[in-house]
C-alpha cells in the first residue's frame, strides 16, 4: 500500500508509479475515497527492491505491506478514513436504516408509494425495493424492469435515497445507467466473481454505494471480505458489508442468524457492517428481536422488509415485512441500543487487525 504525501498524486507522478511497479509484475489499483487517495499494489509486494524504489521517490511518503489477504479491505488500509453516507447518515456515527419492500409491483405503483411514504415516517434513511427478484421457480414472478421507475419517482416523492438489488451485467447498467443511489449484491451472488468484478468496473468514480450481502454457504469470514475486495479494486470504496443469516437452517428461522458475526468483521476491515434480520428469521414476529441483536453486536445499520399491507406483496412480504409501525418502535429501540454498544465497539475497532 503507497500512502503519498499528498491527497492525490498528479497524472504525471501517477504514471511514473505505475511504470516503476510494472517492472516487478505489480498491478497499481487508484481507489479514490472521500479523505484520500489509496495507491494498492496488487501482487508480490515484499520486494525489498520494489519498496525501496518506490520510498525514494520525493512524493512517497511511505509503503505499508498488509498481511491480510485482503489489501484492500483490511483495517490497516488508509481507507479505513472514509466514510459512506446514506442521505444526511453517515455510517460508522448513526445506526442507518433501509427499509420498504420484498418486490415491487409494476400493477400496482401506489401501494409501493404509500409504503414508501410510511416508511419514511417511520424513520428511515433510505428506500428499499426490488425491481428483478432472484426466485427458485421459474415461473414466480421475477420483477420487471418498469419498476426501476416507480422506484426512480418514490425517491422523488419522498426524499429517500433507494436501494435494489441487480443479478446481471444488463440490471447493472440499468440501474447505474438510471442513477439510482445504493445497489444490492444478493447472497446468491455473493461469489459470482465475474458481476463482482463488474460491478466495481462500472460503479468506479461514481456516487453509488454497493451492499454485498454474505452468500448463504460462506462459511469463512475472509471469504466474504475477499468477495468485497473484488468491488472495491474496481475503484469503489463505497462498500457495505451485510450478514443476512446462512445455511443450514435454524429449525424455526428461514436461514440460520448470523448478526454476531458484526464484531468479528470489525476487527478485520473497515467496511461498514448493515445486517438483514428479516431474511436472517424469516418471520415477521421475530424480526424486531433479531433487529436489536444486529445493533448491540455493533451493526452500523439494517436493512428491514417493510409493506404498508404485507398480506398484499407479491415477494417475501407476506411473511417477513414488518409493518411500519412496528418499524417505527423497532428503529428507536434499535438506535438507543447501538449508542451503548459503541463504545464496546471501540475496543474492537482502535487496536490492530488480528
Amino acid at each position: 500500500m503507497i500512502i503519498p504525501r499528498v491527497n492525490r498524486l498528479t497524472p504525471e507522478q501517477e504514471a511514473e508509479l505505475k511504470a516503476i511497479t510494472a517492472e516487478f509484475g505489480i498491478t497499481l489499483r487508484v481507489i479514490q475515497g472521500d479523505q484520500r487517495t489509496v495507491y494498492a499494489m496488487v501482487g508480490d509486494e515484499t520486494s525489498e527492491l520494489l519498496i525501496n524504489r518506490v520510498e525514494g521517490l520525493d512524493y512517497i511518503e511511505r509503503v505499508d505491506t498488509i498481511q491480510a489477504p485482503y489489501k484492500l479491505m483490511a483495517r490497516e488500509n488508509p481507507l479505513s478514513q472514509h466514510t459512506i453516507r446514506v442521505g444526511d447518515k453517515v455510517l460508522g456515527r448513526d445506526l442507518v436504516v433501509l427499509a420498504g419492500p420484498c418486490t415491487i409491483d409494476p400493477k400496482n405503483p401506489g401501494l409501493f408509494f404509500d409504503t414508501a411514504h410510511a416508511v419514511k415516517e417511520a424513520g428511515a434513511d433510505g428506500l428499499r425495493g426490488g425491481v428483478w427478484k432472484p426466485r427458485t421457480n421459474p415461473h414466480s414472478f421475477q420483477g420487471d424492469a418498469k419498476s426501476l421507475d416507480i422506484l426512480l419517482e418514490a425517491r422523488q416523492k419522498v426524499g429517500l435515497p433507494v436501494i435494489t438489488e441487480v443479478m446481471d451485467e444488463e440490471q447493472l447498467n440499468l440501474a447505474v445507467d438510471a442513477g439510482v443511489d445504493m445497489l444490492q449484491i444478493g447472497a446468491r451472488n455473493a461469489l459470482n466473481y465475474s458481476l463482482l468484478r463488474e460491478v466495481g468496473r462500472k460503479v468506479n468514480g461514481k456516487p453509488i454505494t454497493v451492499l454485498l450481502k454474505r452468500g448463504i454457504h460462506m462459511g469463512q469470514l475472509d471469504e466474504f471480505i475477499l468477495a468485497g475486495e473484488y468491488i472495491v479494486a474496481g475503484g469503489n470504496p463505497n462498500l457495505i458489508l451485510c450478514p443476512r443469516g446462512t445455511l443450514p437452517t435454524m429449525d424455526g428461522y428461514r436461514n440460520h442468524p448470523d448478526e454476531s458475526i458484526t464484531p468479528l468483521l470489525k476487527a478485520k476491515t473497515w467496511a461498514p457492517v448493515v445486517v438483514d434480520p428479516s431474511h436472517s428469521v424469516g418471520k415477521a414476529v421475530y424480526v424486531p428481536l433479531a433487529a436489536l441483536a444486529a445493533a448491540a453486536y455493533g451493526a452500523d445499520g439494517l436493512i428491514v422488509e417493510t409493506h404498508i399491507n404485507p398480506k398484499a406483496g407479491i415477494g417475501d412480504d407476506p411473511k417477513q415485512a414488518v409493518t411500519p409501525d412496528v418499524l417505527a418502535g423497532l428503529i428507536q429501540d434499535a438506535r438507543r441500543i447501538h449508542g451503548q454498544s459503541r463504545k464496546y465497539l471501540e475496543q474492537i475497532t482502535l487496536k490492530k487487525s488480528p
